[in-house]
């Protein structure tokens, strides 16, 4: 019997170890890699071809929703499973809009996420009951007039967003990216112009208002 082949994605070693242990038990399911981030989440896709990425949101560096887009853009084969401990509204539409095929909260996961793993290799779509009931009440327009300026940004410039937004300069969003400087400013530029932005300030605010980015208490 071929095993599904699991690739962690969080940066909470704690955590990929739990998952790991949990899933060792497992004679069906096999973890063949793990990552800290979601550059590290992509690449180790591309490189292990892992049937499912079990993928946290919040992550140094791109997170969850950003490593989705780029794993989804590539055509990569990989179901992706989010474990998070937020059922925020625009991180559901956001992730379920990319692609997801499942969406678990990691305080109801436990012994949940064997079966939750199984059912997403099939082509399932699974969902914490809180994340669907968040996702149902979520049926209406995104914006006033049905316009999302966030989902006026290429992916590029969404993962640009994310990391000018967490203070990264623009050498370091070059570096991150794997793109030029003068690229990653142009990306910078482009954003603060689609979104009628007038500095770095505004910018932050723009990604906590939409879940971008969050500040934890």
């Amino acid at each position: 019997m071929s095993r599904i082949r699991v690739l962690l994605a969080d940066d909470h070693a704690i955590l990929r170890e739990g998952v790991r242990a949990l899933l060792s038990l497992c004679d069906d399911i096999e973890v063949v890699g793990e990552a800290v981030d979601g550059q590290g989440a992509i690449e180790a896709t591309r490189t292990l071809d892992p049937d499912v990425v079990l993928m946290d949101i919040a992550m140094p560096g791109l997170g969850g929703l950003e490593a989705t887009l780029e794993i989804k853009k590539a055509g990569l084969r990989a179901r992706i499973l989010i474990l998070s401990q937020y059922e925020d509204r625009e991180y559901v539409r956001r992730l379920l809009k990319a692609g997801v095929s499942g969406y678990l909260l990691k305080k109801s996961a436990g012994s949940e996420l064997p079966n939750a793993i199984r059912a997403v290799h099939k082509g399932g779509l699974v969902l914490d009951p809180e994340v669907a009931r968040t996702a149902m009440e979520d049926a209406g327009p995104a914006a006033p007039g049905g316009e999302d300026l966030y989902e006026s940004l290429t992916d590029r410039e969404k993962q640009v967003l994310k990391l000018v937004a967490e203070g990264l300069a623009n050498k370091e969003v070059a570096d991150v990216l794997g793109i030029s400087v003068k690229t990653a400013m142009s990306h910078r530029e482009k954003v603060m112009e689609k979104l009628g932005l007038h500095n770095r300030t505004e910018l932050v605010r723009f990604a906590l208002r939409r879940g971008v980015i969050r500040v934890d208490p």
